[in-house]
């Protein structure tokens, strides 16, 4: 029985033993109908939408969101998996990449701001046997909408990890855009779900996919007629990244690779050499258009793979914010992550820390189908963390970086640049038992934009650049 029969049933039984008038049953029957149809109803949800929880800059913003796909190809480039022993060297191709692109959109009249994401599922291992093959995520967009007309907006490149997905991280691609921002999400070829192969691959080829990738849109984006036209700002350009995608943001920014990196013995015929720092290859390669980066979760640091030395970090001379939890195991929080970050010393940085938190604090929270299975789900969330409030900080964090270094905004430079460094030593002060209701801090030894009681297990290190 539903639930609202279940409610008409005990309503009914319950004044009937109780003498009521007819009339009145039949008020206090609908009151019931009522209720109980709202109490069954299900709320229309979106990664992209945070909860009434969330810290102030992570609601979406006043724009409507559009979304299209673009198939794009860098040519020539060294077919790594495709190497040749005999010859020492690799064949080349034309490197295809499928792009997803979120855009500030108008909405036609009566059309819906909604979309399907049909995106692969993780796979191999034990406990995937039975997982599904894609899985479909909700999307907050109009798939094809018109831009909006007569602004030009900052672009953002987003680069999931290994596997993933473009769809990865929509939680916050659309929110983004939604913000002003257009937002290009790139299907890394050979790191996609389902289609993975061989590491060698991921290693050589992020940080060239993510900066082609910005030469492409914004080649697309000076063609008359491309929907890109006079909509991106091209002297304003960021680069976010999680896990291998997080890799791929420190060498687009500038970290060139190690002479002693793993990855030289990953990738054969000295093809990663052309990524040290200092090669000339690797500078011709860097773009000046990149002017930030997040980095969430980079994997690379940690030994024993030891991508960058101290000179290959002092390289990134862009403002960088990193995302981590303290616990990552994946990463390694100690021994890679924090050093990175540490010795990136011409870089004006900041780095949001989740106390508690492993390598899973950059995708989207777990789909329906993940719910089920340990394994599954692992993939996806974090042990001591609802994974909604972390895209929630997330989204806020990430929009204050990128409000302020690509579009100047100095007003969000309090958002980032918070105090006490943990937030579990915040004061907020007030008599015991007092509320302020839903109202954020102001940043006065609480941290900006959250609120009272709700900016715990969180801490924030900025150091500025050594010029």
């Amino acid at each position: 029985m539903n639930q609202t029969l279940v409610c008409w049933s005990y309503g009914w039984s319950f004044l009937q033993g109780r003498g009521l008038t007819e009339v009145r049953i039949s008020l206090l029957a609908v009151m019931f109908l009522v209720v109980g149809g709202a109490a069954g109803a299900q709320t229309e949800s979106f990664f992209s939408v945070p909860s009434a929880d969330a810290p102030e800059l992570a609601q979406r913003g006043a724009y409507s969101v559009g979304v299209r796909t673009l198939e794009i190809k860098n040519p020539n480039q060294v077919d790594i998996l495709n190497f040749d022993k005999s010859t020492g060297k690799a064949p080349l191709y034309d490197r295809p990449l499928k792009i997803e692109v979120w855009y500030p959109a108008t909405i036609p009249a009566g059309a819906q701001e909604r979309t399907l994401y049909v995106m692969g599922f993780p796979s191999g291992g034990k406990g995937f046997e039975s997982a599904p093959k894609t899985v479909e995520v909700p999307g907050k967009a109009l798939r094809d909408a018109p831009p909006v007309k007569g602004s030009q907006f900052p672009l953002v490149v987003v680069s999931h990890g290994y596997p993933g997905s473009r769809y990865f991280l929509t939680y916050l691609s659309e929110n983004l855009a939604s913000k002003g921002y257009v937002v290009a999400a790139i299907d890394h070829t050979d790191s996609v779900f389902g289609a993975e192969k061989a590491f060698q691959s991921t290693l050589l080829n992020r940080a060239n996919d993510q900066l082609f990738t910005v030469d492409a849109l914004e080649e697309l984006a000076g063609h008359a007629g491309h929907f890109l036209n006079g909509l991106v700002d091209s002297k304003h350009v960021a680069i976010v990244g999680y896990s291998m995608g997080g890799y791929g943001a420190l060498a687009s920014a500038g970290a060139g690779y190690s002479a002693t990196s793993m990855g030289h013995g990953f990738v054969p015929g000295g093809y990663f050499a052309d990524w040290e720092a200092g090669s000339p290859k690797y500078q011709a390669r860097l773009r000046k258009e990149v002017q930030a980066v997040v980095a969430i979760s980079p994997w690379g640091s940690q030994p024993p793979y030891s991508a960058w030395d101290a000179a290959g970090l002092a390289g990134i001379h862009i403002p960088m914010l990193v995302i981590a939890g303290d616990q990552d195991d994946v990463s390694d929080y100690a021994n890679g992550i924090k050093p990175a970050f540490d010795k990136a010393v011409h870089s004006d940085r900041c780095m949001l820390v989740y106390e508690n938190a492993r390598h899973n604090v950059g995708g989207n929270p777990a789909p329906a189908e993940a719910l089920s299975s340990f394994v599954t789900r692992e993939f996806f969330e974090e042990p001591a963390w609802r994974k909604d409030r972390i895209t929630a900080i997330n989204q806020h964090f990430i929009t204050a970086f990128l409000d302020l270094t690509l579009k100047g905004d100095e007003s969000k430079r309090a958002y980032l640049h918070v105090a006490p460094e943990r937030s579990n030593d915040g004061k907020w002060p007030l008599p015991q038992g007092a509320s302020v209701g839903a109202k954020f801090s102001e940043g006065a030894d609480y941290w900006k934009g959250f609120q009272r009681r709700w900016a715990l297990g969180l801490e924030m290190h900025c150091s500025a650049a050594i010029q």
